[in-house]
């Protein structure tokens, strides 16, 4: 890891340092979109060629049978699945909270406004794959769609070698009650839920993480008129530290983010100097026997740590940055909590390594990478839902808007707003009073 002292940067040094995950490779781009206009013309064909292509795999259906789907369990073992029913659970009730139920607002006599939620309908989740094995992601985003009642939820997930999908990845979905799994994955996959093909019927949105393929497809589904989650790039953390932090707790987060992929970015900001020389002797010790040790060592090798003056300091930098996830491992971690501007998620003291929200403690681990933290929130019940706006205005409700009304249709040149105000007020003035009023 490379260190530097911040205070020896300037402000261009510390832009580039938070720089990452630069722009689309219009060649990626080109690709993709010959990709959906194959899926396009060719639907299901398409797919199959691209996954022999792509992935090496010769599929004649893509879609999980009932009968893999229930033979999963009984090939995961019994403490993989009590993990993932014991994470299920913390999901569950952490997002369940989120289903809040807005008042109506009398806003003057005789208006009154509200909002009520309505889930998507149909929502595509993609699920990296081929032989990595994610069932959390699975839960992480099944489980939302579930609270938020989408009438239809879809899963890709690239297949294997065997042309199977890892057992886990179905006991996941079986938990998160998804029967509608497609093996498929890559950019044809969000292709064949933005345009839809002869197996797979299109969504009106598409989530999940995925490679730099993924993410340009993503993007053109958008101008399919099918709405995204977000643009997501390599996973990252950044800790904030202070003199009281255990170094080698703090170079085992760092490491553990590290082996997600090259492309991935651990940073520690430190008040202490001691901590910065032992956090950056230490990962390249705990990297040693790391099975993906590859993918660590040339992930640290473009991390670095940076030496603040002060916590304020780091913070500072910290907020510029946006980081994904953001350990603070300081003394009194709550009381630095209104510091914090733009993060996806925070991981308060020493005993809150980020794994945990990774897995099990219950938040979403679907977060906004590349510094769209300053801008997007993570993956909620929210995300499933939109929100209708509703109004219900009485006769002297509008008598008492009407004058607004009209003066701004009026200053904005709209005769036929002003009319529409206009015809009401004169259909009360006609209204014949009663005998003897």
């Amino acid at each position: 890891m490379k260190s530097y002292r911040l205070c020896d940067l300037s402000e261009a040094r510390i832009a580039d340092l938070c720089q990452r995950n630069p722009g689309s490779d219009p060649s990626l781009m080109r690709t993709c979109q010959e990709i959906f206009q194959r899926v396009e013309s060719q639907g299901d064909e398409a797919i199959r060629e691209y996954t022999q292509r792509f992935d090496g795999v010769d599929l004649s259906q893509f879609r999980v049978s009932a009968q893999e789907l229930s033979d999963a369990t009984a090939k995961v073992p019994v403490r993989s699945r009590e993990a993932l029913e014991h994470a299920a659970r913390n999901i569950r009730k952490f997002h369940a909270a989120q289903q809040v139920d807005e008042k109506p607002v009398q806003v003057e006599s005789g208006v009154c406004c509200w909002r009520e939620n309505r889930a998507i309908d149909s929502v595509g989740l993609y699920i990296p794959g081929g032989n990595a094995v994610l069932p959390s992601t699975v839960l992480m985003l099944g489980i939302p769609a579930q609270l938020a009642g989408c009438r239809r939820v879809a899963l890709c997930v690239p297949p294997r070698q065997d042309c199977s999908v890892a057992a886990e990845v179905l006991v996941a979905a079986r938990i998160a009650g998804i029967e509608e799994i497609f093996k498929i994955g890559g950019a044809q996959a969000i292709a064949a839920l933005a345009i839809g093909t002869e197996t797979v019927a299109s969504v009106d949105k598409i989530l999940g993480p995925g490679n730099r393929w993924v993410q340009a497809a993503k993007l053109l589904a958008i101008l399919r008129g099918v709405a995204i989650d977000m643009v997501a790039g390599p996973t990252e953390v950044l800790v904030v530290a202070d003199d009281s932090a255990r170094s080698e707790w703090v170079a085992c987060d760092l490491v553990s983010q590290a082996e997600h992929g090259v492309d991935s970015r651990a940073i520690l900001v430190t008040t202490s100097e001691r901590l910065l020389e032992q956090v950056a002797r230490l990962v390249w010790q705990l990297i040693e026997d790391l099975p993906l040790r590859d993918l660590a060592e040339r992930s640290l090798k473009e991390s670095f740590g940076l030496l603040a003056d002060s916590l304020d300091g780091a913070l500072a930098f910290a907020n510029q940055y946006a980081p994904e996830h953001l350990i603070l491992q300081v003394k009194k971690p709550e009381q630095w909590t209104d510091r914090v501007r733009h993060a996806g998620s925070v991981f308060l003291g020493s005993w809150s390594p980020e794994v945990a929200g990774d897995y099990a403690s219950g938040t979403n681990h679907t977060l906004p990478t590349s510094g769209l933290a300053k801008a997007y929130s993570g993956v909620s019940v929210d995300t499933f839902v939109k929100r209708i706006t509703f109004q219900e205005i009485t006769p002297q409700g509008l008598q008492g808007l009407a004058p607004t009304l009209e003066t701004l249709a009026e200053m904005e040149g709209l005769e036929g707003h002003r009319r529409a105000v206009q015809i009401r007020r004169d259909s009360q003035l006609q209204r014949p009073t009663a005998k003897g009023s």
